[in-house]
């Protein structure tokens, strides 16, 4: 038996047929191979442990079974939970997934995206990372390409593809709702990176909230945090020096939320007696720590699910009519905003 990896050239020797005849054998489709000839030229393949080359077979067909995906980071819980939505929906269909992290940067996601597309991936599903917004020649690359490219949570307008995310201005509307249900008309903001959409709807939701219910908004009462435990407790030091601090706390991430929560802890203030604090995510500590978060949940199993729908209706149709879908928020109500005898949990 030959050392190393078999070829079909050795499998040909060892059957004393052609080499031309064994490649169509393990082609399944290849109508000239009696599948007398076929059984044989698999046992033997079988026997010698032989593996066909999915990179020749891809570049065959111009793609491979496998599909991109790109994350800004994959070890949190929401990022995590999508791939797992689109890996448990593609398999189905004979797919597996390429993970690659942007980290946030943007030439980091041009060198994902080059990766994959050298590796002729059937198509991409990316977050975009927050450097995302102006340079986007890399993710019209592999539409001109023909793959399909699906963009999930973060969008961008700029880039004409289909997308899944969560109606993020909906849910924060809701939310400050909530607050103003429960007697708060002091609502400050912790929004996000404004270049980035998700960041930009939850602001959007806040202030419409705040308009269409005409409570004043004080410049100090929108702060610029980054989605971060300590830089979550040092905007909160820093509202609640303002001249009238707010009563309550739109956070439009967790963890920042969290980080609101702990120095209000650690300076004598009662939650939510004194400051309601709300996040957005619904990460899974938010229902563990004390008093527990009131938080809006962001389906993130449904929208890897939704994305991988997208992209293998786009692959059988080939169809260039891209749509955008918005998932629904669910808003988590726990003891961080209720004041009030109202249900724990409210969807909307």
């Amino acid at each position: 038996m030959p050392k190393g990896k078999p070829t079909i050239h050795e499998i040909a020797q060892a059957l004393g047929i052609s080499s031309a005849t064994v490649s169509r054998a393990l082609n399944n489709g290849d109508a000239r191979v009696s599948n007398e000839t076929r059984h044989k030229v698999r046992k033997m393949a079988e026997k010698m442990g032989y593996q066909p080359n999915g990179v020749a077979a891809s570049l065959r067909k111009g793609h491979s079974n496998i599909i991109g995906i790109i994350v800004p980071v994959a070890n949190r819980v929401f990022f995590s939970s999508i791939i797992r939505g689109v890996e448990e929906e593609v398999k189905k269909y004979g797919y597996n997934v390429i993970i690659c992290q942007s980290y946030e940067k943007l030439e980091n996601e041009r060198e994902d995206v080059n990766t994959l597309m050298s590796a002729q991936v059937a198509g991409i599903l990316v977050s975009p990372s927050r450097e995302t917004h102006s340079e986007v020649d890399h993710l019209l690359k592999v539409i001109n390409a023909g793959k399909v490219l699906v963009m999930f949570d973060r969008t961008l307008t700029s880039v004409p593809a289909s997308s899944v995310s969560i109606d993020d201005f909906q849910g924060a509307y809701n939310m400050v709702k909530h607050f103003i249900d429960q007697g708060r008309h002091h609502i400050a903001c912790f929004y996000g990176n404004p270049n980035v959409s998700v960041f930009k709807e939850r602001r959007r939701g806040y202030l419409t909230a705040m308009a269409d219910n005409n409570l004043e908004v004080p410049k100090e009462y929108q702060v610029l945090v980054p989605s971060d435990v300590d830089e979550g407790k040092k905007a909160m030091a820093k509202l609640m020096s303002s001249e009238t601090p707010p009563d309550a706390v739109f956070s439009s991430s967790d963890f920042s939320a969290l980080g609101a929560m702990q120095w209000l802890k650690d300076n004598g203030y009662s939650i939510p007696s004194d400051v309601c604090v709300a996040g957005f995510g619904n990460d899974p500590f938010a229902e563990y720590v004390t008093p527990t978060m009131s938080s809006i949940d962001q389906k993130s199993i449904d929208m890897g699910r939704a994305a991988a729908v997208l992209f293998l209706e786009e692959m059988e149709s080939k169809s260039t009519n891209h749509r955008r879908i918005l998932l629904p928020p669910e808003i988590i109500l726990r003891e961080s905003t209720l004041t009030q005898d109202i249900s724990v949990q409210v969807k909307s």
